[in-house]
């Protein structure tokens, strides 16, 4: 794989993808640090600072603490997919469309645009006055709220743009790569803020060691997981059309044991900031205000408890959407193909929706395990400064792996092609 990457820049189109995408993920970085009109950063990042927003300034690149354009990130594209995806079980017009091929996938993606652009601008309202009731806003009145919003909505416009360009003209997903650059670029100053914590003694060599361990054990689990899949075996019925025979081979379907990605874990999230929200809006010392930073502090028994649980809830919640063990079973049989030992139709449907729930189980707690490890971790080294959760990992690690899996398919292309022409 690693050998992959100096290879690549050696053929000429595909050096210009990766170029291109490097290029687009540069203009990314400079945006992070273009300001938001009207704004005090410095207060912003006071009201921010904490683990509880710390995930969602990871992946903006910094950019939400310092309130840039692209404070928002690329998050309101990622909530307008998901409930599109969702919207598609309900709506018929929806699903006829996700059936249609490619023209159906074109006009879908334009719906998820304009959903994602009303939903920056709800998102941007909604910061703004929160940000006018801390007094985070120098100049507060209509003018400034309506620049501070259409200033945040086209910053997740833009990215939007770059995401696609990057899609369609560079390498990997764009979307991902966004998401992937913004993480990353976040890893040189936590480093620099761990090597202040060493010299003002407040942690020693052996916490760093004990974490490089344990950040390499994480690495290892979360590609052991994400490559992880139970291949359930195919045979295909032998059959005659015309002169010719035809099937007679056999495959395997593939279950993956975490179908789902980061998604449940981003249900969750949003979830749990509601009652931070409200503690926010109550008085400091009423007793909803008291109760709710009790027991839904990033760092308490209760908080990470019923995070998990809503995970493995949303793990499950999600892949029974986006997979449907009865049109898979009646696709292998409109083929003539069944699963050796279990009668094609229902009864494959049934087995198939046994295998998935177990794989969905297993793969909702390791995701719930990866959600709520930064609390552990920090709690067993000290280190405070190196923000780098489970989700973050999951994130790098997934996107690294699909990224290099297209560079390598790229050139396997470019090594047949004597075969080809």
């Amino acid at each position: 794989m690693f050998n992959s990457l100096p290879q690549a820049f050696k053929v000429g189109d595909l050096r210009t993808k990766l170029l291109f995408t490097l290029f687009m993920l540069l203009v990314f970085r400079l945006g992070a640090h273009i300001p938001v009109p009207s704004i005090d950063a410095e207060s912003v990042a006071q009201l921010l600072n904490g683990q509880l927003f710390g995930f969602f300034d990871i992946i903006s690149g910094g950019a939400f603490k310092r309130f840039s354009i692209f404070a928002m990130s690329i998050t309101p594209y990622i909530n307008a997919s998901i409930i599109m995806n969702l919207l598609q079980v309900i709506i018929p017009r929806l699903e006829e469309l996700s059936k249609e091929g490619e023209e159906g996938k074109k006009q879908i993606a334009q719906y998820i645009r304009y959903f994602a652009i009303v939903l920056a601008f709800i998102q941007a309202i909604g910061m703004t006055f929160a940000l006018s009731r801390a007094g985070a806003i120098e100049n507060p009145g209509i003018g400034a709220y309506l620049i501070i919003a259409i200033s945040l909505t086209a910053g997740t416009a833009f990215l939007m743009w770059i995401g696609e360009m990057i899609t369609e003209k560079g390498i990997g997903n764009g979307i991902s790569l966004i998401i992937f650059a913004g993480i990353v670029s976040r890893i040189p100053s936590q480093i620099a803020g761990v090597g202040q914590e060493l010299a003002g003694g407040i942690v020693g060599y052996f916490n760093i060691l004990l974490f490089i361990v344990l950040a390499l054990a994480i690495i290892v689990a979360i590609i052991a997981v994400n490559e992880g899949q139970r291949r359930l075996p195919i045979q295909y019925a032998k059959r005659v059309v015309g002169r010719k025979m035809y099937g007679g081979q056999s495959t395997f379907l593939p279950l993956k044991v975490n179908a789902a990605g980061v998604i449940p874990i981003i249900f969750a999230m949003s979830l749990m900031m509601f009652p931070a929200t409200i503690a926010s809006w109550s008085p400091q010392d009423s007793s909803v205000n008291v109760f709710l930073n009790t027991y839904f502090n990033t760092g308490s028994i209760a908080y990470n408890v019923i995070y998990a649980l809503l995970i493995v809830f949303f793990t499950y919640f999600y892949v029974a959407i986006i997979f449907n063990p009865a049109d898979v079973a009646e696709n292998i049989k409109k083929y003539g193909g069944f699963v050796p030992g279990i009668r094609p139709g229902r009864p494959t449907a049934e087995y198939i929706d046994r295998v998935l729930s177990r794989l969905t189980l297993a793969g909702g707690i390791f995701l719930g395990l990866i959600a709520v490890l930064p609390n552990f971790v920090i709690g067993l080294t000290g280190i405070t400064s190196l923000w780098f959760g489970g989700t973050a990992l999951l994130i790098v690690v997934g996107v690294a792996l699909d990224t290099m899996k297209q560079i390598e398919s790229h050139l396997l292309l470019r090594n047949y092609e004597g075969f080809v022409k």
